[in-house]
């Protein structure tokens, strides 16, 4: 299981996946508040940025254990993908609420940005074994 290089790039993205409910993800003033009060928005500013974090996380972790089966894995993989990207995509929808000129992307961001780059390097790798299976079962 550890030997394969996909469980590396799948341990990567479940562990940011976890960060990223700590990190914050932009900050800003937003729209409408009277006090003008400086909101750090991080993963579990919303429960659908919340949903939307662990559940890409988790599955990235179970796609960990999956590895007897490649092509479960696999799909495992790009849902998580796909899920990632809208977390992402949730993000700059939450960012809408607040004051355009005052909201500024935190250093931190990079990390629910690298999270489908780690799923994607996980998902060619499983990719590659089940091709590599199939070549060695032709062989046969």
């Amino acid at each position: 299981m550890i030997q394969r290089i996909q469980t590396i790039w799948l341990l990567f993205a479940t562990a940011l996946g976890f960060i990223s409910l700590k990190t914050s993800f932009f900050s800003g003033h937003r729209i409408n508040d009277a006090a003008k009060e400086m909101v750090f928005v991080n993963a579990r500013y919303n429960i659908l940025l919340t949903l939307a974090t662990t559940a890409t996380a988790f599955i990235a972790l179970i796609a960990i254990f999956m590895f007897k089966d490649r092509k479960l894995q696999l799909k495992m993989t790009i849902i998580a993908i796909i899920l990632s990207l809208g977390t992402i995509a949730l993000y700059f929808w939450q960012k809408q609420s607040f004051v355009p000129e005052e909201t500024s992307i935190t250093l931190t961001a990079i990390i629910p940005a690298a999270i489908p780059v780690f799923l994607l390097l996980a998902a060619r790798h499983i990719w590659k074994d089940e091709k590599l299976v199939k070549s060695v079962d032709r062989l046969r």
